[in-house]
């Protein structure tokens, strides 16, 4: 048989509840032949919140595992030998604590610490313009990154400190040409704050290049996809060579892991995702030369909701059968030679170079950033995006075309389809923190964090006092508040104000649109409104606003005034704004699961506040059994990954504010919640 190449990185993206159950769910992993790790942390850990920080709460081992303290990242890693072991951390705004933790673990193991492999994400600039979890200003966390980055050089040698993640921009909208260019500008943003910080020598710029990796999304159209990663490797290649100096062709490697894309899985039919997630994954593994070094993939149900390890194990199965079963890794590049992937690899490199060179022009990605033009047209190719789907120009199985299906035996029991997050496991770990606190030594700790202080308001590195935090027994949210009281805190533009109005909605799909704008117009007139007033809200730590901003863009295309102030707000900030802003609804968008603890709090502030005709719409992955809870509740309308119609969510929300000021909505059959549809009014 021919000789075959060594398989990628085999990972599944976990962690739940608490930290000791994550640590009996990698050792069942690895167990299955996972080869690496990918640790999902909470929102609370990825944001620099204590788990009784009141933001937290019902945010606490949601989405991932909650990480306060030392003691939880030695339960987190019990009886896993990290020196032999390659972890990847999706952790941003709060990096540089979490590898201080998993230091101090691997120390406390007995293993050196120069043979520790894995990854820190670490790119906050996405952060800003995608995901959501940023803490600091542009400044300072770009300081903490280039921190991180020399003192692992130095130090942790095989670590990579940042994975450049082009990833979350396609999620937001981007377009290959935008995620080629937003990603590099990033990475040359990171690599001149290094190389400008004087703590390496510059004949070791060789070692930071070669440790910088990138994390990307592959989505369903996987030709032009693999021709995006070969045009990445050909863009760095030649910035590393040009604007660095990097001679050494193994430093300027383009060293990549892969997430195949989620925004692409639906709740309709979800059994369809399967193939989606296989097209996908073939996309960063059929060409050796553009070959992922580590894939994880999602799992078919996650637009319903949590995956139970089942659903985990399926998709690393998916991997196992392509690298063992199949022949691919026998051979060299099965591109090489293509004109079509030529040319669409030459097209991709030209259009990215432009738009590099655009954002280098305005001073770099972080001004960028700061004046709102990378948000901006992240949302805008979002809208055009959302709008050839509700068109009907991009198919979607499932969803806008062939949508006669067969009963799913995946789905029959909707409640037993995803994983449950027990919510006594929230309480626990609170009560477990407490004790904590309860147990170290106060004055140590106390001492630790005035250093920590000191030492940011100079251009000392800060990995030192951060150890010494560490050692010390301090938490994450005491970490983050000892730099927020230096650095301060940022709300990133929310990017719906430059937005353009949409365009690209045509046929029923834009006619649709017109006879919404009629029905807010007319509606406004009967309530004496000058306009109709959308109050659209993040409660939470919810940073993933793609689906909010969406909303606030069509929503003032169709004649509303939308209020909208970004992510990571309190309910008493949403109700207070819904109160200050005379709204007529108030619009929840949550994606962390979150929403039982959330909504029922801002529903019980507005009561509280007196305000009972102003209709609460949500919308977010919220499985059946909750949403029927939420109605019952005093919600008027839940919207879920079905509804991708969102001029006809905008539309519904009119019905609900008709209904709650006792006018007639225009009423169709009722939809699957029980509640009308809405019958548009001839423009």
């Amino acid at each position: 048989m021919a000789e075959r190449d060594r398989p990628w990185l085999m990972r599944t993206y976990a962690g739940h509840s608490s930290a000791t159950a994550s640590n009996a769910l990698y050792r069942r992993n690895l167990a299955k032949g996972q080869t690496g790790l990918s640790v999902a942390f909470d929102l609370p850990t990825q944001t620099g919140y204590d788990p009784d920080h009141v933001l937290a709460n019902g945010e606490v081992g949601r989405v991932g595992v909650p990480v306060s303290h030392l003691g939880d990242m030695r339960a987190l890693f019990d009886g896993i030998p990290l020196e032999r072991t390659n972890t990847s951390m999706t952790i941003n705004a709060t990096a540089m604590w979490l590898l201080a933790m998993y230091q101090v673990v691997a120390e406390e193991q007995g293993a050196d610490i120069a043979m520790l492999t894995g990854t820190t994400q670490n790119d906050i600039v996405k952060e800003y313009l995608s995901r959501g979890t940023h803490v600091f200003p542009p400044g300072p966390s770009v300081r903490l990154t280039t921190d991180m980055i020399a003192y692992t050089v130095a130090n942790i040698p095989k670590w990579n400190p940042i994975n450049i993640c082009s990833y979350h921009l396609q999620e937001a909208g981007a377009t290959p040409v935008q995620e080629l260019a937003f990603a590099m500008c990033t990475a040359i943003t990171i690599l001149d704050a290094v190389r400008d910080s004087g703590q390496l020598p510059p004949e070791r710029m060789g070692d930071v290049v070669a440790r910088i990796s990138f994390f990307v999304n592959a989505g369903v159209r996987f030709v032009e996809e693999m021709c995006k990663l070969r045009a990445f490797g050909r863009i760095w290649d030649t910035v590393t060579r040009e604007r660095y100096g990097i001679t050494d062709p193994k430093q300027r490697r383009f060293r990549y892991g892969v997430q195949v894309n989620s925004l692409g899985l639906t709740e309709a039919q979800p059994e369809n995702n399967v193939q989606r997630i296989v097209l996908e994954m073939l996309a960063v593994t059929l060409s050796k030369d553009a070959r992922a070094r580590a894939v994880q993939l999602p799992a078919w149900n996650e637009a319903l909701g949590l995956p139970r390890p089942w659903d985990q194990q399926w998709s690393l199965r998916i991997q196992q059968v392509l690298a063992y079963e199949s022949d691919l890794l026998e051979y060299g590049d099965l591109f090489d030679g293509s004109h079509v992937v030529e040319a669409k690899v030459v097209e991709l490199v030209e259009g990215a170079t432009k738009e590099i060179d655009k954002v280098l022009e305005m001073g770099g990605v972080i001004p960028a950033v700061e004046s709102g033009y990378l948000k901006a047209a992240l949302v805008a190719s979002h809208a055009e995006r959302r709008g050839r789907i509700e068109s009907g120009e991009d198919k979607v199985i499932g969803v806008n075309c062939f949508e006669t299906t067969e009963p799913s035996p995946l789905t029959a029991d909707l409640d037993t389809a995803i994983m449950q997050v027990d919510p006594a496991s929230e309480r626990a770990v609170v009560d477990a923190f407490a004790q904590w606190r309860k147990q170290r030594d106060e004055e140590a700790a106390q001492a630790a964090l005035a250093e920590l202080k000191r030492q940011a308001v100079t251009e000392a590195n800060l990995m030192p006092a951060t150890l010494d935090c560490v050692r010390a027994g301090v938490t994450t949210g005491e970490w983050s508040q000892a730099l927020r009281d230096v650095f301060g805190e940022y709300r990133a533009p929310t990017g719906v104000g430059g937005a353009p109005i949409t365009g690209t909605l045509t046929g029923d799909s834009g006619a649709e649109l017109l006879a919404v704008r009629e029905y807010v117009r007319a509606t406004a007139e009967e309530l004496g409104a000058g306009k109709l007033r959308l109050l659209v809200g993040k409660p939470g730590l919810d940073g993933h606003s793609n689906g909010a901003e969406q909303i606030a863009v069509r929503a003032r295309d169709a004649g509303f005034e939308v209020v909208y102030q970004g992510i990571r707000l309190t309910p008493e900030q949403i109700t207070a704004a819904a109160v200050a802003e005379d709204v007529h609804c108030v619009g929840l968008s949550i994606l962390s699961g979150a929403h039982a603890a959330l909504v029922p709090d801002v529903l019980s502030r507005l009561r509280r506040a007196g305000v009972e005709d102003v209709p609460v719409v949500v919308g977010g992955i919220i499985p059946a059994a909750d949403e029927q809870t939420l109605l019952a509740e005093g919600v008027a309308a839940v919207f879920t990954p079905k509804d991708f119609g969102i001029t006809t969510i905008i539309g519904r929300i009119v019905d609900e504010i008709r209904r709650a000021h006792g006018l007639e909505p225009r009423l169709t059959a009722p939809d699957r919640t029980g509640r009308p549809g809405r019958l548009p009014a001839a423009p």
